[in-house]
């Protein structure tokens, strides 16, 4: 027993110990296996097309969304196209790998049928949506060598099929100017879609120049195709896109194109244009000829896709007019030069450069004089216009005959926000003129100043009126203090004129005094609305009878009344029983700005404003207190302030009147009736020694055509003359900015652009930029190193913008006048491409991306469209023979593209798979793309196979 248990003892533990060896094998192999090495990777070639793979494996599960997120680049020429990068390398060689994709992809995305706009080139060649790129890193960016590329090709067809992906894969191949691909997809099935595209430059042979060659090109591809297709009774799938483009708007072309309309009697514009400048007549063209920002449209003809059969069709196609295809675009073709333009925001910063210069001397006269120790420097950079220029130009602003315009700016108040001159205001337009004269250095414009201040004194001088300002009415002191004084000048010398007209009838005549009845003192003037009464050949005067009482009752006061414009209705004395009557008075003394300030701070400096005030105003208060007087001889000081300031005279009610309902004002016999008038002065003026009761006690009576005018136009002329002659450099230019800016401003809200709702806005902001900039110049606290002239200097940057923008709406408008939606929808979509570009930064910012929008136009469009093409003329350079069809007034399209293609169903087949959807669907077996003209052709062809 014991020796059977102990062998049984022996039997367990050799079996465990067989165990324990099996699972140590076990674990050896299971670590074995970890360490497995994987022989298809064991070459580069093989890891170049896993690392492939596994770059194609991380963007399929990160999804459009999540690539978004990751930081995927929007393509500029494309709405919706993102791409990813990666970098990968095989054979000592850096390769770029780039997947393309939609991020809201549409059923009917990249089908170059629909001939979208902002397709990739390679969507628009293959007809794919998204697909990869991979090309090396190098200066060229293709693969010059033919097996290389095959086998980069394969690479990735290999990771993509891996990846069970269906991308479309393109390498880049030969010359980057051929732009040249070969491409390969995986269509889920036993298909493989094949791509090339490659470039026939200057070789191109006359059969491919037509329809008809490049229809039977595409036929011979798939005329031995092993598809079961019937050769012979097929259906070529085409669609035709034709790229026109007008002439050049130069000087030739707007001859010709003006002559075309006034030869058959219509005008396309809608304006007579006898000039050479296509801005002939726009607002700025008195100032100079800005250089036209649309040079030119390009129309797009597009014929849908159609079914053709044979070469003979195609043929027929070749012949068609462009006004047959389904659709016209249209788009705009802006200037491309990249130089400066010239127009007034270019002259805006030479002025703001002379305004930095004006502070380096105390007079006008130190920038010309050749004493000045800096005047060699400013004689080698700033030239100075002949003195023939110079006499030209104060001609034109001294011109005789010229009238005063309306001021009032059409009650529009956006210009007066500016501190400056009106438009067509005298020194408005020396402003304008000094922006070109010498092209507007701090020389020219001191030697024009000098000579435009002679010829003002010169007006002065001898009584002649200052042309472009008016000598009436009251000085705007919206304007600037230049503009004040020139008006002010302009209504001393009518006044001079004025008194020495008078003086001179005095001298020729005997003096005699009139008497004034009370029927030729009940005349007035039309602001108190008191009317004449008629009067007979024997000079008695017409009567009402209810007016009678009124002329019975008269005084010896009724003959010594002088200076009355009338009576004044329901008003009767207080101390006789007469009616009121209102004096004609002086107008109040004209002051400008400086005069005003000048007087405020006098009244800070006495203290007592309401009292100094009342000095200062003593020669306006006497001067109607004594016509007053003349015209109501009983009157006491009560009268003169019931009429003169009614807010203090307080009158006591009345019960009987207030109780009556007539609308109308009482007449004189009431007034009569509740005579004298109850009321009393007002606390003000009832107090002891009151300022005005005084002057009136020492006023005599004294018409207004008699007495000492409270404006002195010699004193006030000269004054003038005095300001405008001393005035200090930097003063002078300071007001010339905001002037010029203004005056431009307005100049340029004069052209005639449509109905743009865009433009008339940019305009209307462009006044409240200009005054919040402008306004540290009524401050006079600037230097030459003052922040303020950068702020100028970025003023002009925006001006210049608005400029730009306002060319194009006048362009667009002249040119197609006749079909204003197509002009209004054009600049609507330029002024949004245009507007992100805008800024204030004074170095101009380089914008690669052109404006290519285009607009579809409308069947009763197309005349207007087609009328641009001007029909050729034998002695243009240009002309050619012409060895493309369609042509639209004797032009061929600069650019043809055609895309043939062809279907079938795969159900057919003896490769198709015998289950599934997909051996039901149509694909697209064949497709052809042609771009290019007679003598430059691009061809990308794809073809599915059965592999």
């Amino acid at each position: 027993m014991a020796s059977s248990s102990g062998t049984r003892n022996k039997i367990l533990a050799d079996s465990t110990d067989e165990e324990h060896t099996e699972v140590e094998e076990d674990d050896e192999e299971e670590e074995t296996l970890e360490h497995f090495d994987d022989f298809t990777l064991a070459s580069s070639w093989e890891r170049f097309i896993s690392e492939i793979e596994g770059v194609c494996r991380l963007w399929m599960s990160d999804g459009p969304k999540n690539l978004l997120v990751k930081g995927a680049v929007l393509l500029e020429d494309s709405g919706n196209l993102y791409k990813v990068t990666s970098e990968t390398k095989y054979a000592l060689k850096t390769y770029c790998m780039e997947y393309y994709f939609e991020a809201n992809p549409a059923d009917d995305a990249g089908k170059p049928a629909n001939w979208k706009f902002d397709l990739h080139d390679l969507q628009l060649c293959f007809g794919v949506k998204e697909f990869l790129v991979i090309a090396p890193q190098s200066a060229s960016g293709v693969v010059l060598d033919a097996p290389e590329a095959s086998k980069l090709l394969s690479a990735v067809a290999i990771a993509l099929s891996n990846c069970s992906s269906l991308w479309p894969a393109f390498v880049p191949v030969h010359d980057p100017s051929r732009k040249a691909y070969i491409g390969i997809q995986n269509m889920g099935t036993v298909f493989t879609r094949r791509f090339e595209g490659d470039r026939i430059g200057s070789q191109v042979p006359i059969k491919l120049m037509h329809l008809e060659g490049l229809y039977e090109l595409f036929v011979s591809k798939f005329a031995y195709s092993t598809l079961d297709l019937s050769v012979h009774n097929f259906k070529v799938r085409i669609a035709m896109k034709l790229t026109f483009r007008t002439l050049p708007f130069d000087e030739d072309y707007m001859k010709d194109f003006d002559a075309k309309f006034t030869n058959s009697g219509e005008n396309l514009t809608g304006e007579t244009s006898n000039g050479t400048q296509w801005d002939d007549d726009c607002s700025w063209s008195e100032w100079y000829s800005a250089e036209d920002p649309v040079k030119g449209f390009e129309l797009t003809t597009i014929w849908s896709e159609k079914m053709v059969e044979s070469s003979m069709e195609m043929a027929e196609l070749e012949n068609a007019s462009p006004h047959e295809a389904e659709k016209w675009l249209i788009a705009l073709r802006p200037e491309g030069s990249k130089e400066s333009r010239i127009g007034f925001a270019s002259q805006l910063h030479y002025l703001v450069d002379a305004l930095q210069v004006s502070f380096e001397a105390h007079f006008i006269e130190d920038f010309v004089s050749a004493e000045n120790p800096g005047s060699d420097n400013l004689k080698s950079s700033m030239v100075i216009p002949s003195p023939t220029v110079r006499d030209r130009v104060l001609k034109e602003l001294f011109i005789e005959g010229v009238q005063f315009s309306d001021f009032s700016d059409g009650g529009d108040k956006t210009p007066r926000a500016v501190k400056g001159a009106p438009l067509e205001s005298l020194f408005a337009q020396f402003c304008l003129h000094s922006l070109w004269f010498g092209n507007c250095n701090i020389r020219a414009i001191s030697v024009l100043w000098i000579e435009f201040v002679r010829e003002v004194r010169w007006c002065w001088e001898e009584s002649q009126p200052l042309p472009r300002m008016p000598p009436h009415g009251s000085i705007d002191l919206t304007t600037c203090l230049i503009n004040q004084k020139l008006q002010m000048l302009a209504i001393c010398i009518e006044r001079k004129c004025q008194l020495n007209e008078d003086y001179q009838d005095c001298i020729g005549s005997v003096d005699h005094i009139d008497s004034m009845s009370e029927e030729e003192s009940v005349i007035g003037d039309d602001v108190l609305n008191i009317q004449p009464p008629s009067e007979n050949i024997s000079g008695k005067v017409d009567r009402k009878p209810e007016d009678a009482d009124l002329f019975n009752d008269k005084k010896s006061s009724d003959f010594s009344r002088r200076g009355s414009a009338g009576i004044v209705d329901s008003m009767m004395l207080l101390k006789s029983h007469q009616s009121m009557h209102a004096p004609y008075t002086q107008e109040p003394p004209l002051m400008t700005e400086d005069m005003h300030e000048e007087r405020m701070q006098a009244v800070e400096a006495f203290g007592d404003s309401f009292n100094f005030s009342a000095q200062l105003e003593k020669d306006i208060l006497t001067s109607d207190m004594s016509a007053f007087k003349a015209a109501n001889p009983d009157a006491i000081f009560e009268d003169f302030i019931r009429w003169h300031s009614p807010g203090d005279w307080e009158a006591d009610d009345d019960p009987a009147s207030s109780g009556s309902t007539s609308s109308n004002d009482l007449d004189i016999n009431k007034s009569k009736d509740s005579w004298p008038p109850r009321g009393r002065l007002s606390k003000r003026m009832s107090e002891h020694g009151n300022l005005w009761r005084k002057i009136w006690n020492s006023s005599p009576a004294l018409p207004a055509s008699e007495q000492k005018p409270l404006l002195d136009p010699n004193r006030e002329g000269e004054k003038v003359l005095h300001y405008l002659e001393t005035l200090k450099p930097h003063q002078l230019l300071e007001q010339m900015v905001s002037t010029s800016f203004r005056a431009a401003a307005d100049t340029l809200s004069q052209t005639s652009y449509g109905e743009l709702k865009q433009m008339e806005t940019k305009i209307q902001q462009l006044y409240p930029t200009m005054a919040s900039a402008l306004r540290p110049l009524q401050v006079n606290r600037l230097s030459a190193d003052s922040e303020t002239i950068e702020d100028f200097r970025r003023l002009c940057v925006v001006f210049e913008h608005v400029e730009k923008l306002l060319t194009v709406a006048a362009s667009l408008h002249r040119k197609l006048i006749r079909a204003p939606r197509l002009s209004r929808e054009i600049f609507n979509d330029y002024y949004n491409f245009y507007i992100p570009t805008m800024g204030t930064s004074l170095i101009e910012e380089v914008v690669e991306k052109e404006f290519d929008k285009k607009q579809e136009v409308r069947e009763h469009e197309r005349e207007v469209l087609s009328n641009m093409f001007v029909p050729p003329t034998a002695n243009q350079s240009w002309r050619k023979v012409l060895s493309m069809g369609n042509l639209l007034n004797g032009h061929e399209p600069i650019l043809r593209e055609i895309i043939f293609s062809l279907r079938d169903r795969v159900s057919g087949n003896h490769y198709a798979a015998r289950s599934g959807s997909v051996s039901q669907q149509e694909i697209e077996t064949y497709r052809m793309y042609i771009c290019g003209t007679s003598n430059d052709l691009r061809v990308a062809l794809s073809v599915v196979s059965c592999d």
